[in-house]
Protein backbone atom coordinates (compact mmCIF):
# COMPACT_ATOMS: atom_id res chain seq x y z
CA UNK A 1 0.00 0.00 0.00
CA UNK A 2 1.58 3.24 -1.17
CA UNK A 3 1.65 6.10 1.30
CA UNK A 4 0.72 8.55 -1.47
CA UNK A 5 -2.56 6.70 -2.02
CA UNK A 6 -3.29 6.81 1.71
CA UNK A 7 -2.79 10.58 1.64
CA UNK A 8 -5.17 10.94 -1.33
CA UNK A 9 -7.72 8.76 0.45
CA UNK A 10 -7.49 10.84 3.63
CA UNK A 11 -7.90 14.03 1.60
CA UNK A 12 -10.98 12.57 -0.10
CA UNK A 13 -12.60 11.63 3.21
CA UNK A 14 -12.00 15.07 4.69
CA UNK A 15 -12.85 17.21 1.65
CA UNK A 16 -15.61 15.17 -0.02
CA UNK A 17 -16.70 12.73 2.69
CA UNK A 18 -17.43 15.09 5.58
CA UNK A 19 -16.52 18.26 3.64
CA UNK A 20 -14.94 19.75 6.75
CA UNK A 21 -15.42 23.51 7.04
CA UNK A 22 -12.88 26.05 8.30
CA UNK A 23 -13.23 26.52 12.06
CA UNK A 24 -15.26 23.32 12.48
CA UNK A 25 -14.42 20.44 14.82
CA UNK A 26 -13.81 16.94 13.43
CA UNK A 27 -14.25 13.68 15.35
CA UNK A 28 -12.65 10.54 13.91
CA UNK A 29 -13.71 7.08 15.09
CA UNK A 30 -11.25 4.31 14.26
CA UNK A 31 -9.72 1.05 15.42
CA UNK A 32 -6.33 1.15 17.15
CA UNK A 33 -4.68 -0.57 14.16
CA UNK A 34 -5.49 2.34 11.82
CA UNK A 35 -2.85 4.79 13.05
CA UNK A 36 -1.31 5.53 9.58
CA UNK A 37 -4.66 6.47 8.01
CA UNK A 38 -5.86 8.40 11.06
CA UNK A 39 -2.67 10.49 11.15
CA UNK A 40 -3.22 11.47 7.50
CA UNK A 41 -6.86 12.33 8.23
CA UNK A 42 -5.87 14.50 11.18
CA UNK A 43 -3.27 16.29 9.03
CA UNK A 44 -5.84 17.01 6.32
CA UNK A 45 -8.31 18.14 8.96
CA UNK A 46 -5.93 20.82 10.13
CA UNK A 47 -4.88 21.68 6.57
CA UNK A 48 -8.44 22.64 5.66
CA UNK A 49 -8.79 24.71 8.84
CA UNK A 50 -10.21 22.46 11.56
CA UNK A 51 -10.57 24.14 14.93
CA UNK A 52 -9.92 20.82 16.65
CA UNK A 53 -9.59 17.18 15.59
CA UNK A 54 -10.54 14.54 18.16
CA UNK A 55 -9.77 10.84 17.66
CA UNK A 56 -11.83 8.21 19.48
CA UNK A 57 -10.02 4.89 19.32
CA UNK A 58 -11.77 1.53 19.46
CA UNK A 59 -10.71 -2.12 19.78
CA UNK A 60 -13.04 -4.96 18.84
CA UNK A 61 -11.28 -7.46 21.09
CA UNK A 62 -11.69 -5.08 24.03
CA UNK A 63 -15.39 -4.61 23.27
CA UNK A 64 -15.80 -8.38 23.23
CA UNK A 65 -14.25 -8.63 26.70
CA UNK A 66 -16.62 -5.95 28.01
CA UNK A 67 -19.65 -7.84 26.70
CA UNK A 68 -18.34 -11.10 28.14
CA UNK A 69 -17.57 -9.93 31.67
CA UNK A 70 -19.74 -6.90 32.41
CA UNK A 71 -23.28 -7.27 33.71
CA UNK A 72 -26.23 -6.09 31.63
CA UNK A 73 -26.82 -3.42 34.27
CA UNK A 74 -23.29 -2.04 33.88
CA UNK A 75 -23.36 -2.24 30.08
CA UNK A 76 -26.69 -0.41 30.06
CA UNK A 77 -25.55 2.57 32.10
CA UNK A 78 -24.32 5.78 30.50
CA UNK A 79 -21.94 7.69 32.72
CA UNK A 80 -22.37 11.41 33.25
CA UNK A 81 -19.27 12.23 31.18
CA UNK A 82 -20.68 10.22 28.27
CA UNK A 83 -23.90 12.24 28.36
CA UNK A 84 -21.85 15.44 28.47
CA UNK A 85 -20.10 14.34 25.27
CA UNK A 86 -23.50 14.02 23.61
CA UNK A 87 -24.46 17.48 24.81
CA UNK A 88 -21.23 18.85 23.34
CA UNK A 89 -22.03 17.17 20.03
CA UNK A 90 -25.48 18.78 19.94
CA UNK A 91 -24.01 22.20 20.76
CA UNK A 92 -20.96 22.12 18.47
CA UNK A 93 -22.11 19.86 15.59
CA UNK A 94 -18.65 18.48 14.74
CA UNK A 95 -18.14 16.63 11.46
CA UNK A 96 -17.90 12.89 12.18
CA UNK A 97 -15.80 10.39 10.25
CA UNK A 98 -16.18 6.67 10.96
CA UNK A 99 -13.48 4.25 9.76
CA UNK A 100 -14.67 0.63 9.61
CA UNK A 101 -12.09 -2.16 9.66
CA UNK A 102 -13.31 -4.78 12.15
CA UNK A 103 -13.19 -8.53 11.71
CA UNK A 104 -16.65 -9.53 10.32
CA UNK A 105 -16.71 -12.48 12.75
CA UNK A 106 -14.95 -10.65 15.56
CA UNK A 107 -17.82 -10.80 18.06
CA UNK A 108 -18.65 -14.45 17.48
CA UNK A 109 -19.45 -16.28 20.71
CA UNK A 110 -20.74 -13.37 22.76
CA UNK A 111 -24.19 -13.34 24.33
CA UNK A 112 -26.19 -11.48 21.68
CA UNK A 113 -29.15 -11.09 24.05
CA UNK A 114 -26.86 -9.17 26.37
CA UNK A 115 -25.79 -6.92 23.50
CA UNK A 116 -29.38 -6.25 22.43
CA UNK A 117 -30.65 -5.44 25.91
CA UNK A 118 -27.79 -3.07 26.67
CA UNK A 119 -28.15 -1.36 23.27
CA UNK A 120 -31.84 -0.75 23.96
CA UNK A 121 -31.07 0.80 27.33
CA UNK A 122 -28.32 3.05 25.95
CA UNK A 123 -30.52 4.12 23.04
CA UNK A 124 -33.24 5.31 25.42
CA UNK A 125 -30.71 7.83 26.77
CA UNK A 126 -29.06 8.82 23.49
CA UNK A 127 -32.20 9.14 21.32
CA UNK A 128 -33.24 12.66 22.45
CA UNK A 129 -29.76 13.95 21.56
CA UNK A 130 -29.63 12.06 18.26
CA UNK A 131 -33.01 13.53 17.29
CA UNK A 132 -31.65 17.04 17.90
CA UNK A 133 -28.66 16.40 15.65
CA UNK A 134 -30.46 14.64 12.80
CA UNK A 135 -29.77 16.23 9.39
CA UNK A 136 -27.72 19.02 10.98
CA UNK A 137 -24.20 17.60 10.83
CA UNK A 138 -21.83 16.17 8.22
CA UNK A 139 -20.80 12.56 8.64
CA UNK A 140 -19.12 9.86 6.59
CA UNK A 141 -18.45 6.13 6.90
CA UNK A 142 -15.45 4.70 5.04
CA UNK A 143 -13.34 1.56 5.17
CA UNK A 144 -9.73 0.69 5.97
CA UNK A 145 -7.90 -2.59 5.48
CA UNK A 146 -7.05 -4.63 8.57
CA UNK A 147 -5.35 -8.00 8.88
CA UNK A 148 -8.33 -10.00 10.16
CA UNK A 149 -10.87 -8.43 7.80
CA UNK A 150 -8.47 -8.92 4.87
CA UNK A 151 -7.91 -12.60 5.71
CA UNK A 152 -11.68 -13.13 5.80
CA UNK A 153 -11.99 -11.60 2.32
CA UNK A 154 -8.84 -13.22 0.88
CA UNK A 155 -8.30 -16.44 2.89
CA UNK A 156 -5.85 -17.95 0.37
CA UNK A 157 -3.38 -15.06 0.55
CA UNK A 158 -0.75 -14.38 3.18
CA UNK A 159 -1.71 -11.77 5.78
CA UNK A 160 0.47 -9.13 4.14
CA UNK A 161 -0.78 -9.78 0.59
CA UNK A 162 -4.40 -10.03 1.78
CA UNK A 163 -4.15 -6.67 3.48
CA UNK A 164 -2.64 -5.10 0.36
CA UNK A 165 -5.35 -6.66 -1.83
CA UNK A 166 -8.08 -5.26 0.42
CA UNK A 167 -6.51 -1.79 0.33
CA UNK A 168 -6.46 -2.00 -3.47
CA UNK A 169 -10.16 -2.94 -3.51
CA UNK A 170 -10.99 -0.09 -1.13
CA UNK A 171 -9.09 2.44 -3.25
CA UNK A 172 -10.71 1.20 -6.47
CA UNK A 173 -14.28 1.18 -5.19
CA UNK A 174 -13.76 4.55 -3.49
CA UNK A 175 -12.49 6.09 -6.75
CA UNK A 176 -9.12 7.03 -5.23
CA UNK A 177 -7.07 6.21 -8.33
CA UNK A 178 -6.61 9.20 -10.64
CA UNK A 179 -8.15 12.41 -9.29
CA UNK A 180 -10.47 11.28 -6.45
CA UNK A 181 -11.99 14.72 -5.87
CA UNK A 182 -12.95 15.12 -9.54
CA UNK A 183 -14.02 11.48 -9.74
CA UNK A 184 -16.53 12.03 -6.96
CA UNK A 185 -17.90 15.25 -8.39
CA UNK A 186 -18.69 13.43 -11.66
CA UNK A 187 -20.07 10.41 -9.80
CA UNK A 188 -22.44 12.59 -7.76
CA UNK A 189 -23.66 14.28 -10.94
CA UNK A 190 -24.50 10.89 -12.49
CA UNK A 191 -26.41 9.76 -9.40
CA UNK A 192 -28.38 13.01 -9.35
CA UNK A 193 -29.48 12.49 -12.97
CA UNK A 194 -30.96 9.09 -12.11
CA UNK A 195 -32.68 10.54 -9.03
CA UNK A 196 -34.23 13.29 -11.13
CA UNK A 197 -35.69 10.79 -13.59
CA UNK A 198 -37.05 8.48 -10.87
CA UNK A 199 -38.66 11.38 -9.03
CA UNK A 200 -40.34 12.54 -12.25
CA UNK A 201 -42.21 9.20 -12.47
CA UNK A 202 -44.22 9.78 -9.25
CA UNK A 203 -44.01 6.10 -8.32
CA UNK A 204 -46.47 4.64 -5.84
CA UNK A 205 -45.04 1.11 -5.55
CA UNK A 206 -42.08 -1.05 -6.49
CA UNK A 207 -42.51 -4.73 -7.35
CA UNK A 208 -39.40 -6.95 -7.06
CA UNK A 209 -39.10 -10.44 -8.57
CA UNK A 210 -36.15 -12.82 -8.94
CA UNK A 211 -35.66 -16.52 -9.66
CA UNK A 212 -34.19 -16.97 -6.15
CA UNK A 213 -37.70 -16.61 -4.67
CA UNK A 214 -37.99 -12.86 -4.20
CA UNK A 215 -41.55 -11.68 -4.97
CA UNK A 216 -42.16 -8.51 -3.06
CA UNK A 217 -44.10 -5.24 -3.32
CA UNK A 218 -43.32 -2.13 -1.28
CA UNK A 219 -45.34 1.09 -1.08
CA UNK A 220 -43.72 4.52 -1.35
CA UNK A 221 -44.51 7.82 0.37
CA UNK A 222 -46.07 10.41 -2.00
CA UNK A 223 -44.10 13.23 -0.36
CA UNK A 224 -40.79 11.33 -0.53
CA UNK A 225 -38.12 11.44 -3.22
CA UNK A 226 -35.17 9.34 -4.28
CA UNK A 227 -31.76 10.70 -3.30
CA UNK A 228 -28.20 9.43 -3.72
CA UNK A 229 -24.56 10.37 -3.38
CA UNK A 230 -24.10 13.69 -1.64
CA UNK A 231 -26.48 15.19 0.90
CA UNK A 232 -26.89 18.64 2.46
CA UNK A 233 -27.20 19.68 6.11
CA UNK A 234 -30.19 21.73 7.27
CA UNK A 235 -28.25 24.06 9.52
CA UNK A 236 -25.27 25.05 7.40
CA UNK A 237 -26.33 23.83 3.91
CA UNK A 238 -22.97 22.05 3.61
CA UNK A 239 -22.82 19.27 1.01
CA UNK A 240 -21.21 15.99 2.16
CA UNK A 241 -21.05 12.30 1.20
CA UNK A 242 -22.19 10.03 4.04
CA UNK A 243 -20.83 6.84 2.45
CA UNK A 244 -17.57 6.29 0.60
CA UNK A 245 -17.97 4.24 -1.49
CA UNK A 246 -21.59 4.66 -2.58
CA UNK A 247 -23.45 3.53 -5.68
CA UNK A 248 -26.98 3.67 -4.31
CA UNK A 249 -30.08 5.68 -5.05
CA UNK A 250 -32.54 5.29 -2.22
CA UNK A 251 -35.69 6.43 -0.47
CA UNK A 252 -37.66 5.45 2.61
CA UNK A 253 -40.84 3.44 1.95
CA UNK A 254 -44.17 4.00 3.66
CA UNK A 255 -44.38 2.12 6.94
CA UNK A 256 -46.97 -0.62 6.79
CA UNK A 257 -46.94 -1.10 3.01
CA UNK A 258 -44.87 -4.17 2.16
CA UNK A 259 -46.04 -7.60 1.05
CA UNK A 260 -44.28 -10.78 -0.02
CA UNK A 261 -40.92 -12.50 0.31
CA UNK A 262 -37.38 -11.21 -0.16
CA UNK A 263 -34.37 -13.51 -0.35
CA UNK A 264 -30.88 -12.37 0.62
CA UNK A 265 -28.20 -12.22 -2.05
CA UNK A 266 -25.19 -11.85 0.26
CA UNK A 267 -24.37 -12.60 3.93
CA UNK A 268 -25.21 -9.94 6.50
CA UNK A 269 -22.65 -8.93 9.12
CA UNK A 270 -24.64 -7.94 12.22
CA UNK A 271 -23.20 -7.21 15.66
CA UNK A 272 -19.94 -8.93 14.72
CA UNK A 273 -21.49 -12.15 13.38
CA UNK A 274 -22.60 -13.34 9.94
CA UNK A 275 -26.21 -14.17 9.07
CA UNK A 276 -26.25 -16.26 5.88
CA UNK A 277 -28.76 -17.48 3.26
CA UNK A 278 -31.86 -15.93 4.75
CA UNK A 279 -35.32 -14.80 3.67
CA UNK A 280 -37.95 -12.49 5.15
CA UNK A 281 -41.71 -12.59 4.63
CA UNK A 282 -43.63 -9.32 4.96
CA UNK A 283 -47.33 -8.70 5.60
CA UNK A 284 -48.82 -5.24 6.11
CA UNK A 285 -45.29 -3.86 6.12
CA UNK A 286 -44.03 -6.08 8.94
CA UNK A 287 -41.68 -9.07 8.94
CA UNK A 288 -43.87 -12.00 9.96
CA UNK A 289 -41.57 -14.91 9.11
CA UNK A 290 -37.81 -15.42 8.85
CA UNK A 291 -35.54 -18.24 7.77
CA UNK A 292 -31.74 -18.44 7.78
CA UNK A 293 -29.25 -21.25 7.27
CA UNK A 294 -26.85 -19.61 9.70
CA UNK A 295 -27.65 -17.44 12.77
CA UNK A 296 -31.43 -17.48 12.40
CA UNK A 297 -31.79 -16.69 16.12
CA UNK A 298 -29.63 -13.57 15.66
CA UNK A 299 -31.85 -12.50 12.75
CA UNK A 300 -34.92 -12.90 14.95
CA UNK A 301 -33.18 -10.93 17.70
CA UNK A 302 -32.55 -8.11 15.21
CA UNK A 303 -36.15 -7.79 14.02
CA UNK A 304 -37.36 -7.72 17.63
CA UNK A 305 -35.03 -4.99 18.87
CA UNK A 306 -38.04 -2.68 19.24
CA UNK A 307 -41.64 -2.41 17.99
CA UNK A 308 -40.53 -0.88 14.67
CA UNK A 309 -37.39 -2.88 13.84
CA UNK A 310 -39.45 -5.39 11.85
CA UNK A 311 -40.56 -2.64 9.42
CA UNK A 312 -38.57 -1.23 6.51
CA UNK A 313 -36.67 2.04 6.64
CA UNK A 314 -35.01 2.06 3.21
CA UNK A 315 -35.22 0.75 -0.36
CA UNK A 316 -32.00 1.23 -2.32
CA UNK A 317 -31.36 0.71 -6.02
CA UNK A 318 -27.89 -0.32 -7.26
CA UNK A 319 -27.04 -1.93 -10.58
CA UNK A 320 -25.75 -5.52 -10.43
CA UNK A 321 -23.19 -4.31 -12.97
CA UNK A 322 -21.70 -1.95 -10.38
CA UNK A 323 -18.01 -1.17 -9.73
CA UNK A 324 -18.17 -2.95 -6.38
CA UNK A 325 -19.95 -6.06 -7.62
CA UNK A 326 -17.61 -6.20 -10.63
CA UNK A 327 -14.62 -6.67 -8.34
CA UNK A 328 -15.96 -10.16 -7.70
CA UNK A 329 -15.20 -9.66 -4.02
CA UNK A 330 -17.51 -10.47 -1.14
CA UNK A 331 -16.41 -7.92 1.45
CA UNK A 332 -18.39 -9.22 4.44
CA UNK A 333 -18.87 -5.54 5.33
CA UNK A 334 -22.22 -3.85 4.72
CA UNK A 335 -20.70 -0.54 3.60
CA UNK A 336 -19.29 -2.32 0.54
CA UNK A 337 -21.67 -5.23 -0.02
CA UNK A 338 -24.76 -3.01 0.17
CA UNK A 339 -23.33 -0.97 -2.71
CA UNK A 340 -22.77 -4.04 -4.84
CA UNK A 341 -26.47 -4.64 -5.54
CA UNK A 342 -29.98 -3.58 -4.55
CA UNK A 343 -30.72 -3.69 -0.87
CA UNK A 344 -33.37 -3.00 1.75
CA UNK A 345 -32.95 -1.86 5.33
CA UNK A 346 -34.93 -2.78 8.39
CA UNK A 347 -35.53 -0.14 11.03
CA UNK A 348 -35.04 3.60 10.98
CA UNK A 349 -35.96 5.53 7.85
CA UNK A 350 -34.48 8.77 6.50
CA UNK A 351 -36.44 11.91 7.21
CA UNK A 352 -34.47 13.93 4.66
CA UNK A 353 -36.09 12.08 1.75
CA UNK A 354 -39.30 14.01 2.38
CA UNK A 355 -39.72 17.17 0.29
CA UNK A 356 -39.16 20.24 2.51
CA UNK A 357 -38.51 17.91 5.47
CA UNK A 358 -37.16 20.78 7.55
CA UNK A 359 -40.69 22.21 7.78
CA UNK A 360 -42.04 19.13 9.53
CA UNK A 361 -41.70 17.99 13.12
CA UNK A 362 -40.25 14.55 13.86
CA UNK A 363 -43.74 13.31 14.73
CA UNK A 364 -45.19 14.65 11.48
CA UNK A 365 -42.47 12.92 9.44
CA UNK A 366 -43.21 9.63 11.18
CA UNK A 367 -46.92 10.11 10.51
CA UNK A 368 -46.16 10.49 6.81
CA UNK A 369 -44.71 6.98 6.92
CA UNK A 370 -41.04 7.31 7.92
CA UNK A 371 -40.18 4.46 10.26
CA UNK A 372 -38.40 5.21 13.55
CA UNK A 373 -36.35 2.51 15.24
CA UNK A 374 -33.24 1.76 17.27
CA UNK A 375 -31.70 -0.10 14.30
CA UNK A 376 -30.99 0.59 10.64
CA UNK A 377 -29.70 -2.66 9.14
CA UNK A 378 -29.10 -3.03 5.41
CA UNK A 379 -29.33 -6.42 3.72
CA UNK A 380 -28.65 -7.24 0.08
CA UNK A 381 -31.29 -8.64 -2.29
CA UNK A 382 -29.91 -7.70 -5.71
CA UNK A 383 -29.44 -10.66 -8.07
CA UNK A 384 -28.34 -11.12 -11.67
CA UNK A 385 -31.95 -11.54 -12.88
CA UNK A 386 -33.68 -9.11 -10.50
CA UNK A 387 -36.63 -7.26 -12.03
CA UNK A 388 -38.10 -4.13 -10.48
CA UNK A 389 -41.30 -2.67 -11.91
CA UNK A 390 -42.51 0.72 -10.74
CA UNK A 391 -46.24 1.39 -10.49
CA UNK A 392 -47.27 5.04 -10.83
CA UNK A 393 -50.17 6.87 -9.23
CA UNK A 394 -52.04 6.27 -12.52
CA UNK A 395 -51.32 2.51 -12.29
CA UNK A 396 -48.89 2.67 -15.20
CA UNK A 397 -46.13 0.03 -15.01
CA UNK A 398 -42.57 1.16 -15.76
CA UNK A 399 -39.55 -1.17 -15.89
CA UNK A 400 -36.97 0.26 -13.48
CA UNK A 401 -34.59 -2.73 -13.33
CA UNK A 402 -34.20 -5.60 -15.77
CA UNK A 403 -31.75 -8.49 -15.37
CA UNK A 404 -30.32 -6.85 -12.28
CA UNK A 405 -29.48 -3.53 -13.93
CA UNK A 406 -31.07 -0.18 -14.69
CA UNK A 407 -33.64 -0.39 -17.48
CA UNK A 408 -33.15 3.22 -18.53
Amino acid sequence: MKKQLLKKYAELLVKIGVNLQKGQELTVYASIDQKPLVLEIVKWGYKVGAKKVIVEWDCQELSKLHYKYRSIKTLSKMEKWEVEKLKHRVEVLPARLYIVSDDPNGMKGINQKKVSLSRKAIYSVTKPYIDQIENKEQWCIAGASSEKWAKKVFPDLSSKKAKEALWDAIFKTSRVYGDPIDNWKKHNENLMKKCKYLNSLKLKELHYTSSNGTDFTVGLIPEARFIGGCERTISSKVIFNPNIPSEEIFTSPKKGLAEGVVVSAKPLSYQGELIENFSLKFHKGKVVEVHAEKNEDLLKEMINMDESSSYLGEVALIAYDSPINNTGILFYETLYDENASCHLALGMGFTNVIDNYEKYSKEELNNLGINDSIIHTDFMIGSKDLSIVGITENKEKIQIFKDGNWAF
